[in-house]
């Protein structure tokens, strides 16, 4: 009796792994150079959600705020361009956070 209850006790852990797995989203966020000193990102998560209202930052190398707000309601961030070393952040809260650095970011 005392083997089948940590047998039934793994089964019922697995499957409730395997559940939470299948409702999980990944973030996902990509930026582009507009090529006329903006830089527009897109973001949403694997599952098709909406990355609508995620916080967006702009931060220089050492990591001071340059620009702070939010995605539109199509998903969207756009800012102009900083001069120097920069990175962008898509934070949509703990473990669904995207950097992308400026280097990355192209036309």
């Amino acid at each position: 009796m005392f083997n089948g209850k940590i047998l039934w006790i793994g089964v019922l852990a697995f499957e409730i792994f395997l559940c939470s797995s299948a409702f999980a989203h990944t973030p996902l966020c990509s930026c582009y150079d507009n090529g006329d000193g903006t830089v527009t990102c897109e973001g949403g998560f694997s599952d098709g959600s909406s990355a609508a209202g995620v916080e967006m930052r702009v931060e220089d190398q050492n990591g001071k705020i340059l620009i702070k707000g939010k995605m539109d309601a199509d998903s969207e961030f756009s800012f102009d361009k900083p001069s120097g070393p920069y990175k962008v952040i898509f934070n949509a809260g703990e473990g669904h956070v995207v950097e992308i650095d400026g280097k990355e970011i192209v036309e």
